[in-house]
């Protein structure tokens, strides 16, 4: 599962605003499926760019056919009790697959754990595996939806717990109205306990409103919930992103707790970018 002290840096998002896009014209069949990885998406038919971050809520839309994309957060900040953690260079590579499926690989380039008792620790994390399927709203529509399986793969890394985990994501974007998006999240995680030493299941959900603040800015807030064991833990989030040209998005935001079982505070600024 990614958990939430680096939920927002590594995939934490929609679209600034988690509209659909629905402005391509596509071929006189009505359709893209003949693009592929191998027969890529022409320019001008390519989807207006969707990325997974900066909030906790996945887009539904995938990368057009046969391009990529890199979503990095170049530095991530958390403060938790006392104990700092810092992430540089969090990535999610994506390539389009299909046109309405894409292929994901997330990982922590560099982490190092400040705890307020003990030593430091710094490394690799472990490394995701992820396949987006898009079952509407890709290429236009009044709503989107999408199936997301993952998988952990443990890396013996200095932070990994050595553990297969996985799950399922099911993101939904539908706008409210010209310039407000509303995007919302139900993931479903097995993940390891280590206290038990067995594998539990957690729910995650979440909600996100997108705001198209002008041409180029745009900002959004968010709630996310996490019902696992021993206690629930509620988070809210908010950012502002701003958008360079068509393939390349900056952004920044922050994260605080709204209970005491959660991670207290966290900052954040990145990019994607696609090709």
């Amino acid at each position: 599962m990614k958990l939430i002290p680096i939920l927002v840096s590594l995939t934490i998002g929609s679209t600034p605003f988690p509209e659909v896009a629905a402005e391509n014209s596509l071929p006189v069949s009505g359709s893209k499926s003949q693009y592929t990885l191998l027969n890529p998406t022409p320019r001008e038919l390519m989807r207006e760019l969707s990325p997974d971050r900066p909030d906790a809520t996945e887009s539904p839309l995938t990368v057009d056919a046969g391009h990529f994309v890199i979503e990095t957060s170049v530095f991530d900040w958390r403060r938790n009790d006392g104990s700092d953690t810092h992430t540089l260079l969090s990535t999610n590579f994506k390539i389009g697959l299909s046109n309405d499926v894409d292929l994901q690989i997330v990982f922590d380039t560099y982490t190092r754990e400040d705890p307020k008792v003990g030593k430091d620790s710094e490394g690799f994390g472990d490394v995701q595996l992820r396949l987006k399927y898009n079952l509407w709203g890709n290429d236009g529509g009044d709503s989107a939806l999408a199936l997301f399986p993952f998988v952990k793969i443990p890396t013996t890394a200095q932070f990994s717990n050595d553990e297969w985990e996985g799950g399922l994501i099911i993101p939904y974007a539908t706008e409210i109205s010209g310039g407000i998006g509303l995007g919302l999240m139900a993931e479903f995680d097995v993940i390891y306990d280590a206290v038990r030493k067995d594998h539990d299941f957690e729910f995650l959900h979440s909600a996100v409103l997108g705001f198209d603040l002008n041409q180029r800015f745009g900002s959004f807030v968010e709630y996310v919930g996490i019902e696992g064991d021993p206690s629930y833990r509620a988070f809210g989030a908010g950012g502002f992103t701003y958008t360079v040209h068509e393939d390349l998005v900056l952004d920044l935001g922050t994260q605080v707790g709204l209970n005491n079982t959660s991670e207290d505070f966290g900052l954040f600024f990145g990019f994607t970018r696609r090709w």
